[in-house]
């Protein structure tokens, strides 16, 4: 078994935006000469998560609806009004709730995704951030 790290820096401008990572994992893959095994993409913050999505267009606006809906921006949350200057409360609800990785299989070095399937970064902030992110690889 071997395991395997890389790092990957985004900047993003916040606001529920959505970076696809496919192509990214798919080329550390490819670099990790590994053919069988687990991937994990991990974002190294609160307000931000990894998903797997249906990357069009429709989808994107739609997600941002759902989150919208879900957890409203709300000056009155209490991470708001405890933490002077703070307005992003609804940014680490969402983030609590999506969750900060996903995993993926691979075999004969490919990725196990669905035909439909992207791995994708959505970044609730309000502003925007540079955001860390680790692509790790166990397998052989």
């Amino acid at each position: 078994m071997t395991v395997k790290s890389i790092p990957l820096e985004l900047t993003v401008r916040g606001s529920g935006q959505i970076e696809n990572l496919t192509k990214q994992v798919k080329e550390a893959l490819t670099s990790s000469r590994l053919k069988a095994g687990i991937v994990t993409v991990f974002v190294r913050h609160t307000t931000a998560s990894i998903m797997i999505i249906e990357d069009e267009p429709g989808l994107r606006s739609d997600t941002n609806v759902f989150w919208e809906r879900l957890i409203p921006k709300d000056p009155a949350l209490n991470h708001n009004t405890l933490n002077a200057g703070e307005d992003n409360g609804h940014s680490h609800l969402r983030g609590q709730l999506q969750g900060q990785s996903v995993t993926v299989p691979f075999n004969d070095g490919a990725l196990s995704l669905g035909r439909w399937q992207e791995i994708v970064m959505i970044d609730f902030d309000t502003r925007p951030r540079a955001r860390q992110l680790i692509i790790q690889f166990i397998g052989e």
